[in-house]
């Protein structure tokens, strides 16, 4: 590769030949379609200016960017760069490691100084080639020290899914693909439940060598962490899958995948109250992040379950009895309130908890007089922070000890509480069956798996009382209207709703069962419970 690489325009787009691999890069407004490679460069202006970098100067620079990178000349793409030996290496990889043999890069409509673009590739490994097509956008930004206009370098410019020190690979993956399956049978693809997609590939990742199959090729991109899953762009030669099991439930998923499409920054997670089975996962991110399993934010008055429970489990509260729910409560030096200040004169402790009133529970502090109850009765009765072993890559809920306001924070689910749908699913599960079932997407004799056991049932009383408060909660409480539509009588809920600092709207939790499911979902800036997170867990609950 070098700048005596001759240059033609075919058609308005401008071919490069080199090493016998055909680029090409439309010529931009203006561009007689003489320059590439490092001539490409000389049209940049070489005296250090300052200010914004103007669209005339953006323009050129990409130009000469796109037509370096079309020719396969790294270096002199990576010149005109900020960020000279990331974009040097990913240019030449282009070509050395994904194994892209020609690509024509056709620039789009430039708006200020960022120029779209698309790429039509193809990529070819041991004979066999296939096409790629993408889009993707360059920004061009001035350079801090040269004062040059210069492509602020993202590995997103090779291609929109490369996130930070990401790779584009091609070749012959360690892992053999696997034909995912429901608990029926009914395979499971990324293409049919979209937000399946990172489960699918880590199944891939930690089964895939130990179910039989055989790899074929693909185009991947490589995470940066070494336990994080390939993500395959392209196959070029199909391999041999293997079928794997899992415990989900197809029309579950199906009932998850739509309801999360409804709610920007949404998950839920539904699992069988009786053995832990995940029934479905479903996410709705920008981000592609299975908060669903590994998000950890604060969970609201969910966990009242949890709370509810250590106080009756220790005597100090009881469904039936009083508790005092008054507008504000005080402890630590921080005033807490209810919702609009709400106060339930002569409430039961069971008609707080289902009108979920902070005050109530904030209260029972004083009686508890163990920083550690809220923390033991997580770990001990609900299996919280007990290394779940789920089949894939999933976070523990975190109720550490604490005093003072954090503690009255912890009891309404703040302050250093966290929790993910998977979490508070499993919490509600708990509470149906009285006794806590490790979550598992994957039968744990497939690997020799060793799933957490909770160090106690909860006592009979304790599960009663908390079944009939979730049931109060779904028929006359915060969950009513959203349970309304949940068909049969064996059903409870608890709403919930976390402020999040510097966000302008809390974040929606909800949790229910009916029958033998149980349900969470968590819609970030989502607002009050049963706001959002509510009808995804209607909407599983009924499928």
């Amino acid at each position: 590769m070098n700048g005596a690489a001759k240059g033609a325009i075919v058609g308005g787009v401008f071919l490069a030949m080199v090493g016998g691999a055909g680029y090409g890069v439309y010529a931009l407004v203006g561009d007689s379609g003489q320059g590439h490679g490092k001539d490409g460069g000389a049209a940049v202006r070489e005296e250090k200016a300052s200010g914004p970098v103007t669209d005339k100067e953006a323009a050129q620079t990409a130009k000469a960017f796109l037509a370096a990178w079309a020719a396969g000349d790294a270096r002199a793409a990576a010149d005109l760069t900020n960020n000279v030996q990331a974009a040097q290496t990913a240019v030449a990889d282009y070509r050395a490691k994904a194994y892209v043999s020609k690509a024509v890069i056709t620039p789009g409509a430039q708006t200020g100084t960022t120029i779209p673009f698309a790429v039509a590739a193809e990529v070819t490994y041991e004979g066999v080639s296939k096409p790629l097509a993408y889009e993707s956008k360059l920004t061009v930004v001035r350079g801090l020290t040269s004062g040059k206009p210069l492509v602020d370098w993202q590995p997103s410019v090779i291609h929109p899914q490369l996130g930070k020190d990401e790779k584009l690979r091609a070749g012959a993956p360690a892992a053999p693909p696997v034909k995912a399956v429901d608990r029926s049978g009914e395979e499971l693809t990324a293409e049919k439940y979209p937000s399946l997609r990172p489960v699918l590939d880590q199944l891939r990742q930690t089964y895939g060598g130990k179910v039989g199959g055989k790899p074929g090729a693909e185009l991947w991109i490589e995470p940066t962490a070494q336990d994080a899953p390939k993500r395959t762009l392209l196959t070029l030669v199909e391999g041999e899958p293997s079928t794997l099991k899992t415990t989900l439930d197809a029309t579950v998923q199906a009932a998850a995948e739509k309801a999360v499409a409804r709610y920007p920054e949404s998950s839920v997670v539904a699992v069988k109250p009786s053995n832990g089975h995940i029934l479905a996962v479903a996410n709705n991110r920008k981000d592609g992040f299975n908060a669903a399993m590994q998000g950890t934010r604060a969970p609201g008055s969910t966990m009242k379950i949890v709370t509810s429970a250590m106080l009756i489990d220790r005597g100090k509260a009881a469904a039936d009895k009083p508790a005092e729910c008054t507008r504000e409560a005080s402890w630590g030096g921080r005033t807490f309130h209810n919702l609009d200040n709400f106060e339930l004169p002569g409430a039961t402790f069971a008609t707080s908890f289902a009108k979920s009133c902070n005050t109530a529970f904030i209260k029972q502090i004083d009686d508890v007089k163990d920083d550690a109850a809220l923390s033991k009765e997580a770990r001990e009765v609900f299996g919280i922070g007990l290394d779940w072993k789920t089949g894939i890559k999933s976070t523990d809920g975190k109720v550490p000890v604490a005093g003072g306001a954090e503690a009255a924070a912890a009891y309404i689910g703040q302050g250093q509480v966290t929790m993910n749908p998977l979490n508070m699913a499993s919490i509600t599960a708990t509470a149906r069956s009285g006794q806590f079932h490790q979550p598992l997407l994957v039968a744990a004799d497939l690997d020799g798996r060793t799933l957490a056991t909770a160090e106690r049932r909860m006592k009979p009383s304790v599960q009663q009382q908390l079944v009939q408060m979730m049931r109060l909660t779904a028929t006359n409480g915060t969950a009513a209207q959203v349970m309304r539509s949940v068909g049969g009588s064996d059903k409870g809920a608890k709403t919930g709703s976390a402020e999040v600092d510097g966000a302008g709207s809390p974040d929606s939790w909800f949790t229910g069962y009916s029958g033998d499911v149980a349900a969470a979902a968590m819609v970030e800036g989502g607002g009050h419970g049963g706001d959002a997170a509510g009808p995804i867990v209607a909407a599983v609950l009924n499928s």
